[in-house]
């Protein structure tokens, strides 16, 4: 967790850092004097890995786990620079993260008590991004004045590495005696990954706006060997979002 808080909160440092020149470029009559060179963004939403490995099927078939049990929300902040009028360079960071209690659904113990356990499992991606807009975000007025449009949709494609965590702590049962034991199986590092990505941008004034957007994220990592004959463990997902960003 302090990896991905330290991720999280430099992004953040930067963007406010680079952010402040975005006051002085305001006029307040619904223009800014130059097309922006960039924007920062936090954002906030949801997050459904697809799950779809041996290893999640095994959790979902033996304990009182279900495949949506695995999404979670999701937030993060990113840093954007435009290389063209219609193209933006973007880095960003988010995470997303989900813990659940369950027990065994076939077993008891001795005592006929539910054999308990907790499941959680952490995602947090890194991402360098392509950010193309089917339309023109603004228009120039002159020599001095850039007023956006109101609403621009975009698509993206963008790679980087993902760092995860699988965790399961607490009460199994061997296969072979059938009893009870207590431990903890822990699964975590990182993987590459590549994204795709759409969305749509509502100007709210000329130094700010609100973003809605859509990312499918691909990635799997080989298990570690708390978890023997398992395959790769999919990380795959898709995430919705929306938050404000700022120009600058």
């Amino acid at each position: 967790m302090p990896v991905r808080a330290a991720l999280l909160a430099s992004v953040v440092a930067t963007a406010l850092a680079v952010a402040q020149p975005v006051r002085a470029q305001d006029s307040g009559d619904g223009f800014l004097f130059q097309r922006p060179s960039g924007s920062w963004s936090l954002h906030g939403g949801f997050a459904k890995p697809s799950a779809g490995s041996d290893l999640f099927s095994f959790t979902t078939t033996n304990l009182t786990v279900s495949r949506g049990d695995f999404s979670a929300l999701d937030y993060g902040a990113d840093l954007a620079f435009a290389i063209t009028p219609r193209l933006d360079l973007v880095l960003d960071v988010s995470h997303s993260g989900m813990s659940k209690g369950s027990e065994f659904r076939n077993f008891v113990d001795n005592n006929q008590l539910p054999i308990q356990q907790t499941t959680s499992f952490q995602r947090t991606p890194v991402t360098l991004s392509a950010r193309y807009y089917l339309t023109a975000r603004g228009r120039q007025i002159g020599h001095y004045a850039w007023v956006p449009n109101r609403i621009v949709p975009y698509v993206g494609a963008g790679a980087g590495a993902m760092n995860y965590g699988f965790d399961q702590k607490g009460d199994w049962v061997d296969n072979t005696t059938l009893a009870v034991f207590p431990d903890t199986f822990h699964s975590s590092g990182w993987a590459p990954m590549a994204q795709l990505l759409a969305g749509v941008e509502w100007s709210m004034g000329p130094g700010w706006a609100l973003r809605t957007e859509a990312r499918y994220l691909t990635a799997g990592a080989t298990p570690s060997s708390d978890f023997p004959g398992f395959h790769r463990i999919d990380l795959s997902g898709v995430n919705t979002n929306v938050g404000f960003f700022v120009r600058f």
